[in-house]
């Protein structure tokens, strides 16, 4: 399953250190969530979906 964190993320001019600051998260944690070595959280998820105003299923690519 291919996540679309990376690609939302820049789509939306945001580095991982902002990001990472939103989440209040460290920077590394994230891009272990980007490259997919570390699960991320359902309440990371929800924080995301929420931040971008899109699903869960979006985030996890099960949905276009």
């Amino acid at each position: 399953m291919k996540l679309k964190l990376k690609e939302i993320r820049l789509d939306n001019n945001l580095t991982q250190a902002k990001l990472a600051d939103i989440l209040n998260i460290r920077r590394n944690v994230y891009s272990r969530y980007e490259c997919q070595t570390r699960t991320i959280p359902i309440e990371v998820l929800w924080k995301l979906a929420d931040f971008y105003n899109v699903t869960i299923d979006y985030l996890v690519g099960l949905e276009v």
